[in-house]
């Protein structure tokens, strides 16, 4: 069921399937809440899963030209309230778990806990932010297409991507959905995020750690050193994924999160 409610004077699109102990999906970068569509059709009964439209991406609206990830987080708060949520697991795919560490800052009375999906707690690094500056020069140029063809292919090991060949031309489509003032005001967003190490570090929310083995953008040497910061965090390493793990080890991904629920939901 496709839902919105508002924030800052915009739409805030989110699809809800399911019922039971609530996952919110955050997506990445160039992607909207249709990246998760096969990962929640298989997921097991008893769940219920909300997957937003984050601001600037897929339905939801834009504001301005800067998308602030506390901002981006107070649009996640606001589904919360629409839909009356007093306690959700959320998971941050890429993009949308520097979202999660927002939410996790100021909002952490409203989490059972947290995973980050290839993402870190990080801010950019100055390379990185170079590198934002280099698309939104090329979407002012009118070149996005060539952001999506370069992007999308590398999130997927090289080694899967053959096998998934379906999997990633529809990777592309969904973001060809994706306004060119929406992605400018995302990378601005990112590129402008603190660091959240501090957050990570709180060992009263539990937090799932999914790292792909074969990631092009957070590589295993980021993922461990992730990893070595949250020594109270369970850990999921995807020897056969990339940066797109929920689409290339969905059951592995899968099974990671609903083991955590247990150790978030106290027995009566």
């Amino acid at each position: 069921m496709v839902k919105k409610t508002t924030h800052k004077n915009i739409d805030i699109i989110y699809s809800d399937h399911g019922e039971g102990t609530c996952f919110v999906l955050l997506h990445g970068y160039l992607e909207t809440r249709e990246i998760w569509h096969e990962f929640v059709e298989q997921f097991p009964e008893g769940f219920r899963l909300i997957s937003i439209d984050l601001p600037g991406h897929g339905e939801s609206g834009t504001w301005g030209t800067h998308h602030q990830m506390d901002d981006l987080a107070n649009s996640v708060f606001a589904v919360l309230k629409a839909e009356q949520l007093e306690k959700v697991f959320l998971v941050g795919h890429s993009m949308g778990g520097y979202v999660v560490m927002a939410v996790a800052q100021f909002f952490p009375e409203r989490l059972l806990g947290y995973s980050l999906l290839h993402s870190t707690c990080f801010a950019d690094s100055e390379e990185k932010r170079r590198n934002r500056d280099r698309e939104i020069s090329l979407i002012h140029c009118r070149k996005k297409s060539q952001i999506i063809n370069v992007n999308i292919p590398k999130a997927f090991a090289e080694d899967n991507l053959d096998r998934l060949e379906t999997e990633v031309e529809q990777a592309k489509s969904i973001a060809h959905t994706n306004s060119e003032d929406g992605i400018v005001a995302i990378l601005n967003g990112m590129k402008d995020r603190p660091d959240r190490t501090s957050v990570l570090q709180n060992p009263e929310l539990p937090v799932l750690l999914i790292g792909g083995m074969k990631d092009n953008y957070i590589t295993a040497g980021v993922f461990e050193k992730l990893v070595s910061l949250a020594p109270h965090a369970t850990v999921l390493r995807l020897s056969n994924s990339g940066h797109m793990g929920f689409i290339e080890e969905p059951e592995r991904v899968t099974q990671a999160l609903v083991k955590m629920l247990p150790l978030t939901i106290p027995l009566v």
